[in-house]
């Protein structure tokens, strides 16, 4: 399926692209050959071949969900910049409404 100049720009505008005149007949070309092996894969009798989500078996690649101790709370807030009473301090992002 070969485009029309016409259809690369409109589909140029569609995009917000402005594109020089060589840029127009280049993508012309590149978009056409694109369309042409999309009919060709559109060609392809698929009707035997079930319908897949995935070709890869599935398999769980999350790690067991378990509790364990985490790091000292001092040697947590040790290099923060502003702490206090055993939190991170930071400034306020939202003013108060009152």
């Amino acid at each position: 399926m070969s485009l029309t100049i016409a259809e690369v720009e409109h589909i140029a505008e569609l995009a917000k692209l402005g594109l020089t005149d060589a840029e127009k007949a280049l993508y012309r070309e590149q978009l056409s050959a694109i369309l042409d092996y999309a009919a060709t894969l559109q060609a392809v009798d698929t009707s035997a071949i079930p319908p897949t989500a995935t070709g890869l078996p599935l398999r769980n690649v999350m790690r067991e969900d378990a509790v364990r101790p985490s790091m000292p709370r001092e040697d947590v807030l040790a290099n923060a910049p502003d702490a206090s009473e055993g939190y991170f301090r930071v400034r306020a992002v939202f003013e108060s409404g009152d």
